[in-house]
């Protein structure tokens, strides 16, 4: 049991890592294309390379249709709806406040896993660490989780990002009931679904796509491998063995190597919170998880 939950841990904390990273390479690649085809850019390719990862395996996903539908579901609500709202809520709130709702994730997810899923119930303990940890990322993203964009649809594009960490929270917990699933299946069929849907949505709402500078498809092609390809498979296996209450510690690692990242390679402002956004964070995580991290540390 500790050799596996210190595989676990190491999955989080490498996805935390990877997708803090992916912030500024995004920033980057989108002063070369636009922000609709580049979320249907890594999508497809990350869908391409693990079809043919899984086909080369030959492995089946499930062994009865009746699993579909919620297949389906979990791959409009991990990808493609949660991308889109996403993108289209920034147009009118601040980033800090996007931030700021992909942090609640493991609020939201908390609750569902209590009712939805056996033996991930919502101890006291666990609110405790979960909450502390929220308040880290609040203090890491600081004020500008609160500014007014002043626009008019402000409102919505808050309710767009609330229920995008809403999309991942659901998507987690249908992930996790799922009956016994070949792991690169599943990661390769849930990107599958979103591009089906997102790749069009793109056409329609950016026009027929244009052919990026060679920067921009190499910056596509790693966020295709490594934060969408390999990072929805870690992803997939975290849930469906650890667990999606877990799984959602990673969600607030993600500000932190995004904020120390953005410093160090593009010169961001480092804010002088961070250290003490740090310490709670991590406070937060040990409370939450204390029980997991007493036996991977126990000799017995």
């Amino acid at each position: 049991m500790p050799e596996r939950m210190g595989k676990y841990w190491a999955m989080i904390a490498t996805l935390g890592l990877v997708w803090g990273g992916t912030f500024p390479l995004i920033k980057v690649a989108l002063d070369g294309i636009t922000p609709f085809w580049l979320a249907a850019g890594r999508i497809g390719f990350a869908a391409v390379l693990l079809c043919a990862i899984w086909a080369w395996r030959g492995d089946r996903l499930f062994r009865e249709r009746s699993n579909w539908p919620a297949v389906l579901f979990i791959g409009i609500a991990s990808s493609a709806l949660p991308f889109m709202l996403i993108n289209w809520g920034q147009q009118y709130v601040s980033a800090g406040f996007t931030g700021l709702s992909m942090a609640a994730i493991p609020l939201f997810v908390l609750p569902l896993a209590h009712v939805f899923v056996p033996g991930e119930r919502m101890i006291l303990r666990r609110l405790i660490g979960f909450v502390i940890g929220f308040v880290g990322v609040a203090l890491l993203i600081g004020s500008k989780a609160f500014e007014s964009s002043n626009s008019e649809l402000e409102f919505l594009g808050r309710l767009a990002c609330l229920s995008a960490a809403a999309c991942y929270a659901v998507s987690s917990i249908l992930t996790r009931r799922l009956p016994p699933v070949d792991p690169v299946g599943l990661a390769a069929i849930l990107l599958v679904i979103g591009s089906v849907i997102i790749v069009p949505t793109a056409w329609i709402l950016e026009g027929p796509p244009v052919m990026p500078d060679g920067q921009t498809l190499a910056i596509i092609a790693f966020l295709g491998l490594i934060p969408t390809a390999a990072a929805n498979f870690l992803r997939v296996i975290v849930v469906r063995e650890a667990g999606p209450t877990f799984m959602t510690l990673t969600n607030y690692q993600v500000p932190v190597w995004s904020v120390l990242i953005g410093a160090v390679f593009l010169g961001e402002a480092l804010p002088a919170s961070l250290l003490l956004a740090m310490a709670l964070i991590l406070s937060g995580l040990c409370i939450s998880q204390w029980g997991a991290l007493r036996r991977l540390f126990s000799r017995a």
